[in-house]
């Protein structure tokens, strides 16, 4: 790291931007490849599934809740497949709906998609909708018998991305004030296209309205503890489903 500072501020400051964008540009990269690897299991893993079952499918907030040992910790008789995809938007997801929903046949839909387009500087509420829209029209078209359960957008804590400077950026962006004006477009969205909109925040959040501090890892994403409370607003659904 020391030597990393020292040719660091060996650079002029255009030297540095360029650095940075180089930088910037290679972990983007890095972040597509893996994207694209991750369709590409699916693809292959979509031969095995069991068609008329539950799909979880979004970003790397579905991608990492831990439904598999959920259901078994609280013996739940259901099969859920989880097709989450890291860094994935509403636009990513539009360009893969075979791998991550199509081609699994799915009965029951459960989809949380749509939180890294609020990570943008020239984000649009309306540009969100629009492409969630033809996402979930995508489906009544492909799959006119899944039903479909939208879930709302999990707040952040940017408190607890003190030690994380990446993280702060983000959080100055993707605000909970952005977030709560995200959800009620996505809460009248479900309404317009006959599916079910799920808050299930009120056991994640603290008294200022953040996501609760011992549930985040970094004032974004949550640890299974966080799930837990999430999992509790759904399985009144789920086991309805089984």
């Amino acid at each position: 790291m020391e030597l990393w500072e020292e040719v660091a501020n060996s650079l002029n400051e255009e030297q540095q931007r360029q650095l940075q964008q180089a930088i910037e540009s290679m972990f983007a990269e890095k972040g597509m490849q893996e994207k694209q690897d991750k369709v590409e299991r699916f693809k292959r893993l979509n031969q095995y599934v069991k068609p008329g079952q539950i799909l979880f499918v979004g970003s790397s907030l579905m991608e990492q809740f831990p439904i598999y040992e959920f259901l078994q910790d609280f013996d739940i008789p259901l099969t859920v497949y989880n097709r989450g995809v890291g860094g994935y938007t509403t636009k990513e997801l539009l360009d893969n709906m075979d791998a991550c929903i199509y081609g699994l046949k799915p009965a029951h839909i459960f989809i949380n998609i749509g939180t890294n387009d609020l990570n943008t500087a020239d984000y649009s509420c309306e540009a969100l909708i629009g492409n969630y829209r033809r996402i979930l029209n995508g489906i009544r078209e492909n799959l006119p018998e899944a039903k479909l359960y939208m879930l709302a957008y999990y707040p952040v804590n940017p408190e607890a991305a003190k030690d994380n400077p990446g993280m702060q950026e983000i959080l100055k962006i993707r605000t909970n004030a952005r977030i709560e004006e995200a959800n009620r477009a996505v809460a009248v969205l479900a309404e317009e296209v006959g599916a079910v909109y799920l808050n299930v925040n009120d056991g994640i959040r603290d008294e200022k309205g953040n996501l609760k501090e011992e549930y985040t890892i970094e004032g974004m994403h949550m640890y299974a503890n966080g799930y837990k409370p999430v999992l509790d607003a759904l399985l009144p659904v789920l086991k309805s489903l089984s």
